[in-house]
């Protein structure tokens, strides 16, 4: 069996399907160890720091792999980010060494730069299976980073054996097994895609590494090496439809796919139908930060909201008043789980404990009745003509309208807050017919102040609305 894996008897192990064609799984663990070795020679030691910076690719796969076994602390950042943020990352983090597929504009990291198409050209002489026993030991196995949505990126340290535990407890709840064919269409470099990898390579099944920005190609694999699990952002989604409603033959070919896993951002409502009555399935929700990893999950059998909490971790929801929430009322979301990170990165690159059993995860949302958890946004509350007001829950009562809402919240001295209503309209309706659609979704205080249309929303590369552009696309202040 493979260190760290859960395969069943008798399976072979994780295999992969890239550009090239598919590795099996002793030819995987080949490679793996000469890029192990490769990068041994080349001075990589266990306890670095490596910054990888790279698309997604088998090479990658292979290289990631390659560094646990060596046992370093992964500091995975966004392919696309600037420079600028690649170095405040690299000295922050204090990474020794940059791991990338194209040489940086700027060395973040004082001339310790490796490109992953230049490593492991010879065939490691040691054979035998891949070990990342140590690494899943490690404190800080990973620093990850925050959106950046309220503010600068915070760097997030992870421990080995808080993945491995977050993983393990996933793979049980949703069932994956060895046969499974996993097609993440998500960057690898952010905790949604990661955490596909490490599921992949506990399950021992097949990981088909897609061209995930080029859709129409993406599907077009997924449909020809039979996927079985899919996981992608909402925005995502929404362009598989039009790929499928341009080529309703692909509807048919992903008839095998068991699991739509969606996550990274909130669910609109209208998406989630159009979703079900296109494809025949339901989009499975979750709910994770990269501090906790997943929290909560909707899985083939109780596909309803963001599902039950894992087993194992704790949720709890806490009123504005501070006491426990009742089921259905609106609070604060807080978890207690062995998957908790160990604490956030200073601006000096010291680590800054986290301290008690459960951590407030700046999220709002409700239990039901049976447990599940219901999301409704940040825990950004703005006061308006003496109402307390989220934003985001907001965004889910207004798409009631069919439309997917976000809401742009700007002070106003007059009332506190005014509300800025943006719907995504191709089709173009004008501000007051769909001020008229969302009327009857809303309370009186939680009306709009104005109605802006748009075509799409602008989206981040980790797939959630791109708040920023949005502001400055319907011209107001950021906020």
């Amino acid at each position: 069996m493979v260190e760290g894996s859960v395969t069943e008897a008798g399976q072979a192990g994780p295999s992969l399907i890239g550009a090239a064609g598919p590795v099996r799984s002793a030819a995987l663990w080949r490679r793996v160890h000469a890029v192990t070795a490769d990068l041994a020679r080349r001075g990589v030691r266990g306890g670095d720091r490596v910054l990888v910076q790279a698309d997604n690719s088998r090479e990658y796969v292979e290289a990631l792999l390659s560094l646990m076994q060596l046992d370093v602390s992964l500091v995975p950042v966004d392919p696309r980010q600037t420079p600028a943020d690649t170095r405040a990352a690299a000295r922050q983090a204090s990474a020794r060494w940059m791991l990338t597929d194209r040489r940086p504009e700027t060395d973040p990291v004082g001339g310790r730069v490796l490109l992953i198409g230049e490593l492991g050209g010879g065939e490691a002489a040691e054979p035998g299976e891949v070990d990342l026993s140590a690494w899943f030991r490690r404190r800080d196995a990973v620093v990850l980073w925050s959106s950046g949505t309220t503010g600068r990126p915070k760097g997030i340290v992870k421990s080995g054996s808080a993945v491995l535990d977050n993983t393990e407890r996933t793979a049980r709840a949703m069932g994956y097994r060895p046969q499974d064919v996993m097609a993440p269409l998500l960057p690898f470099s952010h905790q949604y895609g990661l955490s596909v990898l490490l599921l992949w390579w506990r399950v021992g099944c097949t990981l088909l590494v897609t061209p995930y920005q080029r859709l129409d190609l993406a599907v077009g694999q997924a449909v020809a090496h039979g996927v079985t699990c899919v996981d992608a952002a909402p925005p995502t989604y929404h362009a598989l439809l039009g790929v499928v409603r341009r080529r309703p033959i692909m509807r048919a070919g992903l008839g095998g796919v068991r699991v739509w896993g969606v996550g990274g951002a909130p669910l609109p409502a209208p998406l989630a139908e159009a979703f079900r009555t296109q494809m025949g399935a339901p989009l499975l929700d979750g709910y994770g930060l990269s501090e906790l990893g997943n929290v909560a999950l909707a899985t083939p059998a109780d596909p309803v909201a963001c599902g039950r909490p894992l087993p194992g971790v704790e949720v709890r929801i806490t009123a504005p008043d501070g006491r426990p929430a009742a089921p259905g009322e609106l609070g604060s979301i807080e978890v207690c789980s062995a998957g908790r990170m160990e604490g956030y990165l200073t601006e000096d690159g010291a680590l800054r404990p986290t301290d008690g059993d459960w951590f407030r995860t700046g999220d709002v949302g409700h239990l039901d009745e049976d447990g599940r958890l219901w999301l409704s946004g940040r825990d950004q509350a703005v006061h308006r003509m003496g109402y307390t007001i989220f934003p985001e829950s907001l965004e889910r009562k207004a798409e009631g309208c069919g439309r997917q809402i976000k809401v742009v919240a700007v002070d106003d001295v007059r009332r506190g807050h005014a509300l800025h209503f943006v719907v995504a309209d191709p089709e173009g309706g004008s501000p007051l017919a769909w001020r008229r659609r969302l009327a009857p979704h809303l309370a009186e205080f939680e009306q709009p102040n104005t109605v802006h249309v748009v075509d799409s929303f602008p989206v981040s590369f980790n797939g959630k609305v791109d708040t920023t552009a949005l502001r400055r696309l319907i011209g107001v202040a950021g906020g």
